[in-house]
């Protein structure tokens, strides 16, 4: 059943961000993947945010104005990766590569591909640009230089919550954003992947990779591209599971802002300690055959050291009696 919104006084958004009420929401989902289980209720504060994600002009207006250097522009410290092979301690990041046939859906390293020198300004290594991109998001950003981002703009990051809420466009319970049909009387509604995934791609939204911000029509809050096109970094460190609803209605959590860091570490790697935060909103990689996470339920890890060309990111202004905190 669809809960109802609880709505707070909120200022007007500036520009280029719209303001989100708040309220109450059933947050993940019981039928898909199981890291979005259990549903549960959860109940944010209202807050503005970013209408599109940054773009790969605002990026460049922060790297012109800072000097700034992403990650993926600085070579690996070797005593953060131990065992890494010497000639991998190259800056660079991971780009997308689409094999020739079929392959094992179970090995990742398929179609992914590290790149030496691709970065934010040379989406797939050197000899490429992102001349003709403006409009396109931002990607190859790491956790840190999203925060960094946020931080000379004034914002900050959006927590999962905030996140999910306000991908939901006010439609609690929908499968999708825009409802529960993905491909409403035949329109595309987000860039997402056609197609057998990773080798087959139809393209029959329009775009192979990213696509231009505001290419699709907006949800019910005004956003765009809060699913698919590229996946977007929370505050929130990884759990693989949510917690289950509050036991009584009057400890229903208001803006919950994750697990502890120490378990968002990945147990098959148990030798790098690197933290995981949780990713939200799909891709334009995201398909039927493989990953169906182009929904506001959906959720994955990310490292926050770890940057791909289907990674961006926007920001969110809080407002009221939840402020932003200093990150645990």
């Amino acid at each position: 059943m669809t809960e109802m919104a609880l709505s707070v006084t909120v200022a007007e958004a500036p520009p280029e961000m719209t303001r989100i009420p708040g309220g109450l929401f059933r947050m993940g989902s019981d039928g898909h993947y199981p890291e979005e289980a259990p549903s549960h209720l959860v109940k944010v504060d209202g807050f503005s945010m970013d209408v599109t994600p940054v773009t790969n002009r605002q990026f460049r207006a922060f790297v012109e104005a800072t000097g700034y250097v992403t990650f993926a522009e600085i070579p690996p410290d070797p005593k953060d990766y131990p065992h890494a092979l010497p000639h991998m301690m190259r800056a660079g990041s991971l780009i997308f590569s689409p094999p020739q046939g079929d392959v094992d859906l179970s090995h990742w390293s398929q179609w992914w591909k590290f790149q030496f020198g691709a970065n934010w300004k040379k989406p797939y290594g050197a000899g490429s640009s992102i001349k003709g991109l403006d409009d396109h998001p931002v990607v190859h950003v790491a956790f840190r230089d999203a925060e960094a981002y946020a931080h000379w703009a004034g914002k900050a990051l959006p927590t999962e919550a905030e996140f999910e809420f306000a991908a939901r466009g006010g439609l609690d319970g929908a499968e999708f954003a825009w409802g529960d049909e993905l491909t409403p009387g035949g329109k595309h509604m987000a860039n997402t992947w056609q197609g057998e995934f990773p080798h087959e791609n139809t393209k029959a939204d329009g775009f192979a990779r990213t696509s231009p911000v505001k290419s699709y029509p907006p949800n019910g809050y005004g956003l765009y591209d809060m699913i698919g096109n590229v996946w977007e970094w929370t505050t929130d460190f990884w759990s693989t599971r949510h917690p289950a609803d509050a036991p009584k209605a009057c400890c229903v959590p208001q803006n919950p802002r994750g697990g502890p860091e120490q378990e968002s570490y990945d147990p098959c790697q148990p030798e790098i300690r690197i933290p995981r935060k949780v990713l939200k909103g799909g891709s334009h990689l995201c398909a039927p055959n493989y990953c169906r996470r182009y929904r506001p339920a959906a959720r994955h890890a990310q490292p926050v050291d770890t940057s791909t060309s289907h990674i961006g990111f926007r920001c969110v202004i809080r407002t009221g009696k939840f402020l932003d905190q200093q990150e645990r």
